[in-house]
């Protein structure tokens, strides 16, 4: 065991932060060797399997990064942009492999991170399926074959406690359509309507956003063309496969020069 790569997980207490703890504990590919929570939180020095409600597990959960970082080889980070930004900074003293699913993240933040990327590989996802991957690849290529006769909106659903919108996926799925146009996302996107908003813009990329209920999440991306459409469609039931698309990207990280990296690079795509 002391052989299989150390894995840290951040957000410890929360619905990602557990899931991905269970996928690493039911992997025999890498071991947990570290549990984060912010400071102040009620877990901070226990046991995270008392936490859990189970056995002591040997990990006691910590809000101090650096120290859990160093001697991990990975860290797998579904929290919020001012957290991962700081553990990406820890990461990149550390060399661990960091492992980003957390989404909303503004230029400056994006800038960060990839300062901290020219000293360790961080893997960032809007979505770590591989489904969404593969279909990410089909927008560009149906929006490369089509003229802007063609109207392209992305409608996204997810939980009543996603606290971004549009989603990350949203927006990697606009970038790509944006991609297969030859324009830049931010040029076309139109992301608010309400009111007398006037014709749709020729040539625009618009986002449709539904919260409700315990949505895990849904994408469509909708080419509306004279007398056709095209939807394109990807479905998630099962918040495990994130978790599980983040422990790949951690395994293949390891060895990976420093650099930011997407799913895509680690799908072989």
């Amino acid at each position: 065991m002391g052989d299989l790569p150390g894995i840290v997980v951040t957000g410890a207490s929360g619905r990602m932060g557990r899931m991905l703890i269970e996928t690493v504990q039911a992997s025999d590919k890498a071991r947990l060797v570290g549990a984060l929570e912010r400071a102040g939180h009620d877990w901070i020095g226990k046991d995270l399997g008392t936490c859990l409600g189970g056995s002591d597990m040997g990990v006691i959960v910590s809000d101090d990064a650096e120290a859990a970082f160093d001697g991990a080889q990975a860290v797998l980070d579904f929290t919020a942009p001012s957290a991962t930004v700081a553990f990406a900074q820890a990461a990149a003293k550390t060399g661990a492999a960091h492992i980003i699913g957390t989404t909303g993240f503004t230029d400056t933040d994006l800038k960060s991170i990839a300062d901290s990327a020219s000293k360790t590989a961080i893997v960032r996802a809007g979505n770590m399926s591989l489904g969404v991957n593969l279909l990410t690849m089909l927008v560009k290529k149906v929006a490369a074959a089509l003229d802007d006769d063609f109207d392209i909106e992305v409608v996204e659903a997810h939980h009543n406690r996603k606290v971004d919108a549009p989603s990350g996926t949203a927006l990697m799925l606009g970038e790509a359509a944006a991609e297969g146009r030859g324009v830049k996302l931010e040029d076309v996107a139109d992301r608010g309507r309400d009111g007398i908003t006037g014709a749709r813009k020729k040539g625009d990329i618009g986002f449709a956003v539904i919260r409700g209920g315990g949505i895990v999440g849904e994408h469509d991306v909708i080419f509306a063309g004279p007398g056709e459409r095209i939807t394109l469609r990807h479905v998630a039931d099962d918040r495990a496969l994130f978790a599980r698309g983040a422990l790949k990207a951690a395994l293949w990280a390891q060895g990976k020069a420093p650099g930011e990296y997407s799913m895509l690079d680690v799908l072989g795509l």
